[in-house]
């Protein structure tokens, strides 16, 4: 996957995309970026899989 967009713009349009998320939910310090995404996978009940998709979508816009 190409990385398109930064870590902000992503951030911004998926909280807009999912009003239940918060600046709180992407929060991560160096090295557990894979904790932060699993948090995001149940708060959003979507699969690391789909999850994947959904950030591979936004490169798209």
């Amino acid at each position: 996957m190409e990385i398109t967009r930064s870590w902000r713009e992503q951030k911004v349009m998926l909280k807009r995309r999912f009003s239940i998320l918060c600046d709180a939910d992407f929060d991560f310090k160096e090295g557990q970026k894979e904790s932060m995404l699993d948090g995001l996978s149940v708060k959003l009940m979507k699969t690391r899989a789909e999850l994947e998709l959904l950030f591979a979508e936004l490169q798209t816009y």
